[in-house]
């Protein structure tokens, strides 16, 4: 299994047996990504040095002006997409087997958690994984602690309250808060 499969696999939302390749893949993932957000945590880099890391944890080219304080974690790394102007504070952690696409302009407070997966509801099945990905729209602003739930997508220009748990999307342009979370109001995106 390559990841053009992983891939597919993936973005078709298909359940990921426990005795699967697609799962074993998921093992060989994530201990790549331990081996490089080590090396992201335990010693000083520039910023330029954050973006080349960044680059080979996502396997994908990440613009200079993407931002990030460790330490940051993830268990996998590989379906990772970042946009430009992208910052990401400390201690953030994202599981994104299921997929986590981030636009331009967005802020991630500290300690904001992206969940991908969930297990399957049945007792019998609970090993099953089920992936959902998680889409980030242009200039979102994410407060710390949040936690971002599978399937969800937050639009464009919105807010998320610290310490949110976001079960279901966001409409755009505005901010919501609580657990679960709820839309508190809409910003006025007229220029003043």
């Amino acid at each position: 299994m390559n990841l053009d499969e992983f891939y597919n696999h993936l973005g078709k939302q298909k359940a990921v047996a426990p005795d699967s390749q697609m799962m074993e893949l998921f093992h060989i993932l994530s201990q790549e990504a331990i081996k490089i957000t080590m090396e992201l945590n335990n010693s000083y880099h520039t910023p330029e040095e954050i973006v080349e890391i960044f680059s080979r944890l996502t396997g994908k080219e990440i613009d200079k002006s993407f931002r990030l304080f460790p330490p940051f974690y993830t268990d996998c790394g590989k379906n990772i997409s970042v946009g430009k102007n992208v910052f990401i504070n400390s201690c953030c952690r994202f599981q994104d087997q299921g997929g986590i696409v981030i636009g331009n302009g967005v802020l991630i407070g500290h300690n904001v958690t992206f969940a991908t997966l969930n297990h399957d509801e049945s007792p019998h099945n609970r090993q099953t994984i089920h992936p959902a990905p998680i889409k980030v729209g242009n200039n979102v602003w994410i407060g710390s602690n949040a936690i971002i739930l599978p399937g969800v997508t937050i639009n464009d220009g919105s807010i998320i309250g610290a310490g949110s748990v976001v079960t279901k999307d966001v409409p755009a342009n505005c901010i919501v808060a609580g657990n679960p979370a709820k839309i508190l109001r809409y910003i006025n995106t007229e220029i003043e």
